[in-house]
């Protein structure tokens, strides 16, 4: 896969800085289209040369249905800048306080020859690359201290992998428990890659993420959630949908690192309460779900699984009237 093909997507109130302006340089480099999303905060005038930056003025034009269905100040804004990339071959989504290493602009490839951990349940995905008591964001706290399997270098397996995540250093995603209690300027293990099988959970998020075409559907970010649910939420309901797909979610050593903007944490604190209340259920729930086999029916298992999250009341009722003006575009 060249990066020729690639969307660069960007969701953003700042004025332009260093970070944007360094992807901006690779990007025009490397023949990506760079997209930024803005929102009512965002400055008026945001330019950077190689950069395409949609006011929400701008986006509301744009012939989507669901445009005009998300609410302002609400990070899946970011969902248009998807559906503008959808006739790409693949996209890649970051935000404004990481900053691309020199990997970072490497061949993607989709099939991946790699380790594979098959441990049903929960997995702490940091224990694969680091051997600091850390976990990644929306991984349920009862979980912090259980024990993984050890994965065995020679055990690989050639699988698709539509939906990668590469992690961030120095300052990776990690929740507002973690950040009130430890040291969080961390650096993981380079030249890793892992990927998990079916039935074994764990939350990626939106800060570094690389999505192949066919997966582009399961990229819908719900705007009637917690802010720090929405990607989190995302993910889970993408890897159930995935392994229906016979598809698997490989994680990879950073691509990035992070200068994290300024955040309040007992803010993120309390809008990460609802995950640290139900992502266990949620996934306990989602994997009962009776889903159809098959890339065909993607679109289809992708709104069973926001029936589910509404009948449950963990997302709003209004979120229904986006899924479906999103699988519009994909149909």
């Amino acid at each position: 896969m060249t990066l020729s093909d690639t969307s660069l997507i960007i969701t953003s109130i700042s004025t332009p800085n260093v970070a944007m302006k360094l992807f901006s340089k690779g990007c025009l480099k490397n023949k990506i289209d760079f997209i930024v999303i803005g929102d009512s905060k965002s400055p008026e005038n945001f330019e950077i040369e190689g950069c395409r930056f949609l006011s929400v003025k701008e986006q509301q034009k744009l012939p989507f249905k669901l445009a005009k269905l998300i609410p302002l100040k609400k990070y899946s804004r970011k969902n248009i800048g998807y559906l503008i990339s959808k006739n790409k071959e693949c996209i890649i989504e970051t935000d404004d306080d990481n900053f691309p290493k020199e990997n970072f602009w490497e061949k993607r490839e989709k099939s991946q020859l790699v380790p594979i951990i098959n441990q049903k349940g929960w997995f702490n995905i940091y224990t694969y690359f680091t051997k600091e008591m850390v976990w990644p964001r929306g991984l349920p706290l009862e979980e912090i201290r259980k024990k993984n399997i050890k994965i065995q270098k020679s055990k690989q397996e050639m699988r698709i992998c539509p939906i990668q995540q590469g992690l961030a250093d120095d300052n990776p995603d990690v929740d507002a428990v973690y950040r009130l209690t430890h040291e969080t300027s961390l650096r993981f293990d380079q030249g890793k890659k892992v990927i998990l099988s079916d039935g074994t959970w764990c939350p990626f998020n939106s800060q570094n993420t690389i999505w192949f075409k066919e997966a582009f559907p399961l990229m819908y970010l719900p705007s009637y959630c917690s802010f720090r649910m929405t990607d989190i939420w995302r993910s889970f309901i993408a890897q159930r949908v995935a392994w229906e797909c016979g598809w698997t979610i490989m994680f990879e050593s950073p691509t990035v690192y992070q200068e994290r903007n300024e955040h309040n944490l007992l803010t993120d604190f309390t809008d990460e309460i609802p995950g640290y209340v139900n992502n266990s259920r949620i996934c306990k729930m989602l994997g009962d779900l009776k889903l159809k086999k098959g890339k065909e029916y993607i679109l289809d298992n992708l709104v069973s699984c926001y029936k589910m999250m509404i009948e449950e009341e963990f997302v709003e009722k209004e979120e229904m009237k986006l899924v479906e003006a999103w699988c519009e575009e994909f149909k």
